[in-house]
């Protein structure tokens, strides 16, 4: 098992899980349900987008000094065979996670996620209008890539069809497109000799059709019927995404009713609701309380991030009027005109904005589209370029730029940490999951 030992994790955890043969999500969410009948008290996962390299560092810092399983969660559009806009490869993705945990000297548990996996759910799949075929063999390789790369959990999502009308793809298609997949990915494990993986499925998108708590249920039974007809009982997924109230907004909710509702039902199919979108939700705590399984950030961390390079761009400026002794990089400025270049803020707007051109934005909704479409390109290489003459430039003056970044990150993953009951979680479960240590050799 050519990656079984993931030298990036050598907690408990994972040594558990490979000697006991459940998959480690599935395995961590299960003894989470034993550690607190109080529901305040338990915990809610964190899936952390790796949007850049600073905010994977964050993470592990996060993970490290907070003592919670460390779950990365990479679409195609981030990572990706073709390297996604990160630049990443799944393989350089891994070997990137692993790198900096060896480097801050992180050896918890370590969770690597495909999130979305699934046609036209890749930009560029939809940009170049990709039929049927196309796409999903794109998919089928991307899944391949995640495998073999050392992937724990893959989030198979189907409810996406840029051929169909909504009401045309139907609840049968996506269950049919949903086991196909995963049965692709076990013959995959299974030539390769890897360990057993966690699956994830559904969407909170409205076009998936999936999103009553009726068609919750529906779509349950029809995906349990669909894998035992294929003989796939044993990969029943760990997660089913929910919608709970959340989208991708500068003021979001999480609606704790709702996400009870989804949750309920989930539990009798021994299943675990996950919510994505969870950026600026406003009630972060709700979600432990609601029975929550998991939770997805990203946008808000490329927020973070863009705000952190504009105070430097300012305190750049502040030391050039004063000395004229460095040569300005301009980041905000050549940032923006990237992102409004990359034309990907337009997958954002509402109806009503779609008619608009950038400039013809509210100034506030333009920074905000600035801030989190800054994901799609910071790690371009002129962008990166750009970086390290800022880094330079304030290294001269005793301020390290990465590090003012990285505290930006850290502040967001930590609100999330604490609010989801992760703290001290990994000696939790190690606590509980030691009992069983005697199985290990």
């Amino acid at each position: 098992m050519s990656m079984a030992a993931r030298p990036h994790d050598k907690s408990l955890i994972r040594k558990i899980s490979l000697e006991e043969r459940t998959p480690i999500v599935d395995l961590i969410l299960k003894t989470i349900d034993g550690l607190s009948d109080v529901p305040a008290r338990r915990a809610t996962l964190l899936g952390i987008c790796p949007i850049s390299r600073s905010a994977v560092k964050a993470s592990i810092e996060c993970a490290k000094l907070l003592n919670f399983p460390l779950m990365f969660v990479a679409t195609l559009n981030q990572v990706d065979i073709d390297g996604g806009y990160t630049g990443l490869t799944q393989k350089d993705f891994v070997n990137l996670v692993r790198r900096e945990c060896e480097n801050l000297d992180f050896s918890g548990p370590t969770i690597i996620a495909l999130d979305h996996g699934g046609p036209w759910l890749k930009d560029r799949h939809v940009i170049e209008r990709l039929e049927l075929d196309e796409a999903l063999e794109w998919v089928r390789k991307s899944i391949e890539a995640c495998i073999k790369a050392g992937y724990d959990l893959l989030h198979i999502d189907t409810t996406v069809d840029i051929w169909l009308k909504e009401e045309n793809l139907s609840m049968e298609t996506i269950v049919e497109r949903t086991v196909a997949l995963i049965e692709y990915a076990e013959t995959v494990r299974k030539e390769n000799g890897l360990p057993r993986l966690s699956y994830e499925v559904g969407t909170e998108e409205v076009r998936g059709g999936i999103t009553s708590p009726q068609l919750f249920r529906e779509f349950i039974i029809k995906l349990r019927m669909g894998l035992r007809k294929k003989g796939l009982e044993d990969t029943w997924p760990c997660f089913i995404v929910g919608n709970v109230g959340t989208y991708l907004a500068p003021t979001n909710k999480f609606d704790a009713e709702k996400a009870r509702t989804l949750v309920k039902i989930a539990e009798a199919y021994g299943l675990y609701v996950k919510g994505h979108y969870t950026d600026y939700v406003s009630n972060p705590e709700d979600y432990p309380k609601a029975g929550m399984g998991g939770a997805n950030i990203g946008p808000e961390l490329a927020h973070a991030e863009y705000v952190a390079l504009g105070e430097l761009d300012e305190l750049e400026k502040i030391i050039h009027e004063r000395v004229h002794a460095i040569k300005l990089s301009n980041i905000t400025e050549k940032l923006d005109d990237a992102v409004i270049k990359s034309g990907r803020w337009r997958k954002w707007l509402t109806k009503e904005e779609a008619a608009l051109g950038f400039d013809r934005l509210p100034i506030e909704r333009r920074k905000w589209l600035l801030g989190t479409g800054a994901r799609y390109v910071l790690s371009s290489p002129e962008l990166i370029e750009v970086r390290m003459r800022l880094q330079e430039n304030l290294e001269k003056y005793g301020v390290d730029a990465d590090r003012v970044v990285t505290a930006k990150l850290r502040d967001v993953i930590w609100n999330y940490v604490h609010a989801f009951n992760l703290r001290d979680l990994t000696l939790e479960l190690n606590k509980n999951l030691a009992k069983r240590i005697s199985k290990i050799p």
